[in-house]
């Protein structure tokens, strides 16, 4: 049974899982009872209804509630869904069937603050830079429909609806056809291990949705029950097919209830492989997962077929942050012992922490091998939305360590041969905080900022007054990209680095990439020297000095072909980076 409301030739199918309902009626300017059908399914076809008809379910004449599968809310949460015939729209770019995953470099994106504007329509006009600098990929920020004017978008409750105050579904269609006929792809970041706190209603009628277990963020769901994955499955389907993002990355799948996440991971999988085979399509997907399990991963396959193009790597992005900013608090205390052994191992071999005891996850093993997967598992990354914004002040890498020790990491971070991705300004050195916001209020927002200001003060040892307010405008706008700082000279130098490393990716690396493999990485005191096995037999050697002071060449870089940073002479400068390529 397919959920929410389906144009047909007759009118609307409109259908409603609520297997805790007596009686559910569809309210339209009317009520019509619906009716009962297996399994606690209601549905009612209406022969006047069309694109653009608005309604609600009532349950057992007491409450009124949206569509769980709606597919546009355009007065919020908890007002009536709009139906949406999504093969109106008229695409202008019928034939774009992707771009292959070795071809991947992304910029992560939030809607509401990319722009001064904050919509998808904004969003277009910034393509073409997103383009001219080298990136092949935006992803988004969640975009499902959240309760509020703004949000970071972790707190959706109807997963199928884009949120109204970014656009309509067409002109989030009109994005994606943009991006593609730029040559870019279009990513979404979708939440399934919780919905939020405020605007669902499923507990009332759907109470099988959920399971007498916890996330951090809220109820956790039930994914053994057949109907609840099939309305997360058919989500994803939902946002690949009526709007033809190129992939998804699933967030936080470690707070997923059922053991191991087996069930939906897997299905999900298979289901988003099945419609890449039958459409042509190159289609992504990707993980956030703090256990850091390699079997679930698979880049090479095509299509999915059970597991994963990749996972956010954040032990790539903690060993430098500790590296570079002296930080050890909080998840930073796991790589205090020794940053730059951390950071050897990622290059050398994809994850930290592979099978190791973690201090802060309460001393139990973390992680598996993961040395036998290729490079193409790893996005790695210097900054993204978390952490950025999980700090009391949401500042970037920009305004915490030196610009030359931070161009030094971005050398290497874009020409390694594991998928890079940027947060939204990183590309011009952008120093505008990213602090977390949300629009709740009473009691729950009264909560948010209570339990902010608890966990920063836990972490960071910071309580001051100076810490944005979550529920406040002020910080939404604060965190709103400083565009005009990308025209200073400082942001025309950073990007300027960021595009001649993108150009060199391009050419150099990335038509090497496909069966590259992982290859070695130790320190010679203060020089990095890494080097990967590429697909056509030669090796992607890497030298970096990592520190502000000259230091001794190490042997074992005479024989390489230089593609970046120049030739290695027997001084390396402070914060030098080069990399070359030793033929097979």
């Amino acid at each position: 049974m397919r959920f929410g409301a389906q144009v047909t030739r007759d009118g609307v199918r409109f259908r409603l899982w609520a297997p805790a309902a007596k009686r559910v009626e569809l309210v339209l300017d009317r009520a019509l009872p619906m009716q009962p059908l297996p399994e606690g399914w209601h549905e009612h076809a209406v022969a006047d209804a069309h694109a653009g008809t608005r309604y609600r379910f009532r349950i057992d004449g007491e409450v009124a509630v949206p569509d769980p599968a709606s597919a546009f809310q355009p007065e919020d949460v908890s007002g009536p869904s709009e139906v949406i015939d999504h093969d109106r729209y008229d695409w202008k770019a019928p034939d774009w069937r992707g771009r292959p995953w070795h071809e991947t470099a992304i910029l992560e994106l939030h809607i509401g603050t990319f722009t001064p504007q904050g919509t998808f329509r904004a969003a277009i006009e910034k393509l073409d830079h997103v383009a001219e600098t080298g990136l092949t990929a935006i992803e988004l920020m969640p975009i499902a429909d959240f309760p509020g004017r703004w949000n970071w978008g972790y707190d959706g409750v109807l997963l199928y609806a884009p949120d109204s105050s970014y656009g309509r579904p067409e002109d989030l269609k009109a994005l994606v056809d943009e991006a593609h006929r730029r040559g870019l792809m279009v990513f979404l970041d979708v939440v399934y291990n919780h919905f939020g706190p405020e605007g669902n209603y499923l507990a009332r009628y759907a109470p099988q949705f959920f399971v007498a277990a916890h996330t951090p963020w809220g109820q956790a769901i039930d994914y053994a029950n057949p109907q609840v994955r099939a309305f997360a499955i058919g989500n994803a389907l939902h946002w690949l097919s009526h709007y033809r993002f190129d992939g998804l990355r699933l967030d936080a799948v470690h707070a997923l209830a059922e053991p191991s996440g087996s069930l939906l991971l897997k299905e999900l999988s298979v289901a988003v492989g099945d419609l890449a085979a039958t459409s042509g399509r190159a289609l992504h997907l990707m993980l956030e997962n703090d256990d850091n399990r390699p079997g679930l991963l698979d880049p090479q396959a095509d299509p999915p077929n059970g597991r994963y193009r990749a996972q956010w790597n954040d032990d790539y992005h903690h060993a430098w942050h500790l590296l570079l900013t002296g930080e050890r608090q909080g998840y930073y205390r796991d790589y205090a012992d020794d940053p730059r052994r951390h950071l050897a191992r990622v290059l050398a071999s994809g994850f930290a922490y592979q099978g190791e005891v973690s201090a802060h996850r309460g001393g139990r093993a973390r992680g598996e091998a993961s040395g036998a997967l290729p490079p193409a598992a790893f996005i790695d990354f210097l900054q993204n939305h978390d952490q950025i914004g999980n700090r009391p002040r949401g500042e970037r890498l920009s305004a915490l360590t030196d610009s030359d020790a931070l161009a030094a990491a971005l050398a290497v971070t874009l020409l390694a041969p594991m998928p890079p991705l940027l947060f939204m300004g990183e590309e011009w050195g952008s120093k505008r905080p990213f602090p977390f916001f949300c629009d709740f209020h009473g009691e729950l927002a009264d909560a948010v900022r209570k339990g902010r200001r608890e966990e920063f003060k836990a972490a960071y040892e910071a309580d001051g007054e100076d810490i944005p307010d979550p529920l406040d405008r002020s910080t939404f706008q604060l965190a709103k990209l400083d565009w005009g700082s990308c025209a200073s000279p400082q942001g025309q130098q950073r990007l300027e680095l960021i595009r001649g490393l993108l150009r060199t990716r391009a050419k150099v690396i990335v038509p090497r990439l496909a069966g590259a493999k992982f290859g070695s990485a130790q320190w010679h005191d203060q020089v990095l020297m890494a080097d990967w096995r590429l697909g056509n037999g030669s090796k992607l050697c890497l030298v970096a000095n990592l520190s502000p002071g000259a230091s001794p060449r190490p042997p074992g870089m005479r024989s390489v072909t230089p593609i970046w940073g120049g030739t290695c002479g027997e001084m390396l400068p402070p914060w030098s980076v080069l990399w070359g390529l030793r033929a097979p």
